[in-house]
Order: C-alpha cells, then sequence, then structure tokens
C-alpha cells in the first residue's frame, strides 16, 4: 500500500500548513474530536500564537492523528489506553533515536534495549488483553452460530416428518 506524497492530496497540492476544519475533513473526522484530543493529550497541544490567529496544522500533526485514529479503530481501546499505547510508542521512538548514535557504548546500549523492551511489553499487554477479549466474543458468536443451526435443522427436520428430539426443536 502506497502513501500519497505529504505535499499532495487527490485533488492537486496541499499547503504545508492546514486548518483545524481542513484537517478534520482529511482524516475523517471532527474539529471537536481534533481538539479533544489535544485536551487530552493524544494530540499536542496548540502553540502559543496571538489572539485571532488560527491554529495550523503541520503534516508530521495530521500523520499522527491518522496514526491515532487507526490505532483507536484498530483496536477498539479506550482513549486511556490508546495514550498509554502511544506513550510507549513515543519512548521507543526515542530510544530508537539514541541506539542509532554510534557513539552509544555497549553498556549503555543494553540499557536503551532493555528500556525498549519494557514499552514493547507495555504495548503487547494492551494488544493481548484486546486479542483476548475478541477471542472471547468470537466464541460466545461461534456458540450462539451452532445453537441457532441445530434449531434450524430441527425445524427443518420436523416440518419433513423426520421428527428430531424434542430438545432440538424447541427454543432455550
Amino acid at each position: 500500500m502506497s502513501t500519497p506524497n505529504a505535499d499532495s492530496s487527490p485533488t492537486g497540492p496541499r499547503p504545508a500548513s492546514l486548518r483545524i476544519g481542513d484537517v478534520a475533513r482529511l482524516v475523517g473526522t471532527t474539529p471537536r474530536t481534533i481538539r479533544y484530543y489535544e485536551e487530552i493529550g493524544l494530540l499536542a497541544e496548540a502553540p502559543a500564537r496571538p489572539s485571532g490567529r488560527h491554529r495550523l496544522y503541520s503534516d508530521a500533526e495530521v500523520e499522527r492523528l491518522r496514526e491515532v485514529m487507526r490505532l483507536k479503530d484498530l483496536l477498539g481501546v479506550s482513549l486511556e489506553e490508546l495514550k498509554t499505547l502511544l506513550t510507549a510508542e513515543e519512548a521507543r521512538a526515542e530510544v530508537r533515536a539514541q541506539l542509532r548514535r554510534e557513539d552509544v557504548d555497549p553498556v549503555r546500549r543494553r540499557e536503551l534495549l532493555s528500556e525498549a523492551l519494557g514499552h514493547i511489553d507495555r504495548q503487547l499487554e494492551l494488544v493481548r488483553h484486546r486479542a483476548a477479549e475478541l477471542g472471547k466474543l468470537e466464541e460466545e458468536l461461534s456458540e450462539t452460530r451452532k445453537r441457532a443451526r441445530r434449531k434450524i435443522r430441527g425445524l427443518d427436520a420436523a416440518s419433513e416428518g423426520t421428527f428430531p428430539p424434542e430438545a432440538e426443536v424447541m427454543p432455550r
């Protein structure tokens, strides 16, 4: 899957900075949601600006919002869980940046890698919890589907005169 150039959109070149309504339309949300995400710390707060000036969003901020929304939709997590996940991801990015430096001694490199493992473990815990919840729901739905199919077979058999045991025909 390719991503469009940050400076272009299907309708042509995109300005380097966008107003909140433009960002909302671009990513499929509302300005109110964007402001709320800023308020609770999922997105960076608006920098100080002179009164009457509009808040402008950079391409990096738009991409951050896209990632926040993608993870929220994908994982179906609460905003607090999402914040935990994103905080750990930011911390991992900082560790990666430090690890890329060539002057990091082996002892510090090991410390950084251990720190990264802690962040990854927090993220995995959240994802595994969500996967377990989805697994439970899948099991419940599969069992309900089996019961419905048994009832249909029982009703079909009764209408054909093969008369299955009463327990299969009677609704529960």
